[in-house]
């Protein structure tokens, strides 16, 4: 039986909670931010709301230049992960009482196979969103946008393709309509380097894709990511939705916007690094005792240094270890430029191990 997949993602999840837990923010901008430094325009955005966004400002933006977008009335405030983290897992266990193949994806978003559910008609797979949608708003407060396809791939697009609080249906028959004239980037696994690769080549939406040979794209990507590319284009790459195995690590590592060894300017970067890898962690119900940097430097070498942390550390504890852990990896060789950083956290044990310990959960 061909295969419905439903794909859902909270909106502006950590500045929708905020909104709901303080209604008089609502209608104003609102942007919730990891600090890295000793200012208060040290760090980068987390969560932007929409009013917030139709003046140009987004998620991974430093502070200091969401500030000079924004008009006096905005409102900026520190992330609460744990707090949002422990929201997330009440949702996706939520999710799970619809007895549907699940996977969270993340702490926002989540994909769920309903065919067993549903068969293969899809008035019967929208209604069943419906009733989702409906659930969260009705016990948390807030909205999602969901997409409906044949596949993760194309589920993800089409709840991409409409926010917030979106429900938008992609049918096989309406495949290649619905594909062809997106932008190459909204394929899932296509990043910048990737959009480069195929701008260079005039390839700009996923029709263009579509259209290009399995050989072409092994010249130009290798076996693994071109068969990947050819399929997803096509909007046939399936894959079975289940629930992934516990994590043995959580690592994420990021692009500096320039060759820097700025600690400051390494910081902000690296604090939006940490904040996504600590989310993931606090939001699978783990903690980590030990917490990992990895630099790599503009000579394509990469370096990682490591140091212990406590059983459920804040992620301010996290950022100043880090801090310290790039400090002194800087003051090894003054010449070294670093061109992308990521945070790796290791030694990781399920929270229920610890039970004298309360630690991802409000305070």
């Amino acid at each position: 039986m061909p295969r419905i997949v439903l794909f859902l993602d909270l909106d502006y999840f950590f500045a929708q909670i905020e909104e709901v837990e303080n209604p008089e923010l609502r209608g104003k901008p609102l942007c919730v931010c990891v600090f890295s430094g000793r200012t208060s325009d040290s760090g980068v955005v987390s969560s932007a709301n929409y009013v917030a966004r139709r003046f140009g400002v987004k998620a991974g933006m430093p502070i200091k230049a969401a500030k000079k977008l924004l008009p006096e009335e905005a409102v900026i405030l520190p992330v609460r992960l744990e707090h949002y983290a422990n929201i997330s897992r009440q949702i996706m266990d939520n999710l799970k009482k619809f007895n549907t193949p699940l996977r969270v994806e993340s702490v926002d978003e989540a994909v769920m196979d309903v065919t067993q559910a549903v068969g293969s008609d899809y008035a019967e797979a929208e209604e069943f969103a419906k009733e989702v949608k409906e659930m969260i708003r009705a016990n948390f407060g807030l909205t999602c946008s969901v997409g409906i396809g044949p596949n993760r791939v194309v589920a993800k697009m089409a709840a991409d393709y409409s926010k917030p609080d979106g429900l938008t249906v992609v049918k096989p028959e309406n495949l290649e309509e619905f594909l062809s004239d997106l932008p190459v980037k909204n394929l899932p696994g296509i990043g910048a380097k990737t959009e480069s690769i195929l701008a260079e080549h005039q390839i700009k939406t996923v029709g263009d894709l579509s259209r290009q040979s399995l050989e072409k794209l092994e010249e130009l990507f290798g076996p693994k990511k071109a068969q990947y590319l050819y399929l997803a284009s096509r909007g046939i790459y399936d894959e079975v939705i289940e629930e992934r195995p516990p994590p043995k690590q959580l690592s994420k590592i990021v692009t500096l916007k320039r060759n820097t060894r700025e600690v400051e300017e390494v910081m902000e970067t690296l604090a939006a690094a940490a904040s996504q890898a600590y989310t993931r962690l606090a939001s699978a119900k783990f903690f980590a005792s030990k917490i990992g940097l990895i630099a790599i430097t503009t000579r394509l070498e990469t370096i990682t240094r490591q140091a212990d942390i406590r059983f459920g550390a804040s992620l301010d504890e996290v950022l100043r270890t880090l801090r310290i852990l790039l400090t002194k990896l800087l003051e090894t060789d003054e010449k070294m430029m670093l061109r992308r950083v990521g945070v790796r956290f290791t030694g990781l044990k399920p929270v229920s191990g610890q039970t004298s310990l309360n630690i991802f959960s409000e305070g």
